[in-house]
């Protein structure tokens, strides 16, 4: 008859709940996460809004006294 070596409970314990973790971090970015390229194209979009804004942004230059 073979001996087992001793379990450290706590490890684990602290193992199974770093793997239920990880899958459920995976499950989460496979299901609500954005692609490089879709991340890319909201940030140039979002640039492109902000200089459209700007350019039309009425500055205390452009205000006349009359």
């Amino acid at each position: 008859m073979m001996k087992s070596s001793p379990v450290n409970l706590n490890k684990a314990r602290k193992e199974k709940s770093r793997d239920r973790a990880k899958r459920e971090a995976d499950e989460n970015s496979a299901r609500f996460g954005r692609s490089k390229e879709q991340k890319e194209l909201a940030a140039r979009r979002a640039e492109k809004l902000r200089a459209t804004l700007d350019s039309h942004r009425v500055g205390r230059d452009d205000i006349k006294d009359g």
